[in-house]
């Protein structure tokens, strides 16, 4: 049995990614009360603060995607109000997000990630876009990949093959973030690599490799039901696994994360993996990796999520 009684779960909040985030809470609620655990789910409106206050919950579990949700920002707002919850602290949020500041992060320990400009939109547009975009094509060469500097879900972020196509995916970018980050784009198969620490420090989950049937893990790829062959674990050699597994837990240590993230890597042709970037609040619905990668490892996800609540109810707001 355990001692939680009050389990708050938050899901929703106002980023682009809203829906997904409903979705998340919705599955964690269910395999929570399926475990025996009282549930709240609550979303991120002005109601929040005084219903907590009256009745502050034992933990919180934040399914919120985007934004405040994954920039620190109501995970400071939980520590104010004293409410312990599964995750990372603020500040770990706060590098995480931002994709180009966890890059630097990772390769300072030594960690491969593809080349990459970042580029403000301001910037962009001051010092005459057709320049600048040349200047980076010559730089990082041909395939590129276009993405929002923070936010996730692959809204913004395409795959420019072309020198002709970068404009466009730049504008497409810009409508979802003020700051893109240009990568160079390495072909071969995607991975995610989901950590747990159940108390006993960051262990890696069985690694999950994702088959778009477009050739692209855009938004309707990964929350279509049939758009996505999935599998967990993935099809690699023991060693390329291990090496996998490797940068995910050096990626979570580094960035200075806890209880849970993901991960997401390209193993190129040679089997050398690539770190992309790193998620704080992984996708739980019934097409996320992280569950998956739980089933693969023979764990059962309300277990897991209990866990966690417990770990972070016996933490604290420390």
């Amino acid at each position: 049995m355990s001692d939680l009684g009050h389990v708050l779960v938050l899901a929703g909040g106002l980023s682009y990614e809203r829906e997904v985030s409903l979705r998340s809470g919705r599955r964690v609620g269910e395999v929570l009360r399926a475990a025996g655990i009282p549930v709240e789910i609550r979303d991120t409106d002005a109601s929040l603060v005084p219903t907590v206050l009256a009745d502050p919950p034992d933990a919180a579990f934040v399914t919120l995607h985007g934004g405040s949700g994954e920039d620190g920002a109501i995970r400071s707002v939980l520590e104010l109000l004293s409410v312990p919850y599964v995750g990372a602290g603020p500040d770990a949020c706060r590098v995480a997000y931002d994709k180009p500041t966890a890059k630097a992060v990772v390769r300072s320990v030594g960690l491969r990630t593809p080349d990459s400009v970042t580029l403000p939109k301001e910037t962009f547009h001051d010092l005459g876009a057709s320049k600048v975009l040349s200047r980076i094509v010559e730089r990082l060469g041909l395939p590129l990949f276009v993405k929002p500097s923070q936010g996730g879900s692959a809204l913004g972020a395409s795959v420019v093959r072309t020198a002709e196509e970068l404009p466009s995916a730049m504008v497409g970018c810009f409508a979802y973030g003020d700051t893109a980050l240009i990568e160079r784009f390495v072909e071969g198969v995607e991975v995610a690599v989901s950590v747990l620490d159940l108390g006993e420090g960051p262990v890696a989950l069985p690694p999950v490799e994702i088959v778009p049937d477009g050739g692209v893990y855009d938004y309707a790829a990964r929350y279509t039901a049939g758009h996505t062959e999935f599998f967990a674990p993935a099809r690699l050699s023991p060693e390329v696994a291990a090496a996998c597994a490797e940068m995910a837990v050096t990626a979570h240590t580094a960035l200075g994360l806890r209880d849970v993230s993901r991960t997401d890597l390209i193993v190129d042709s040679d089997g050398l993996p690539h770190f992309l970037e790193v998620n704080v609040a992984p996708g739980m619905t019934e097409t996320s990796l992280l569950p998956m990668a739980v089933e693969a490892a023979g764990d059962d996800l309300g277990t897991v999520c209990r866990v966690l609540l417990e770990q972070a109810a016996a933490r604290g707001t420390v």
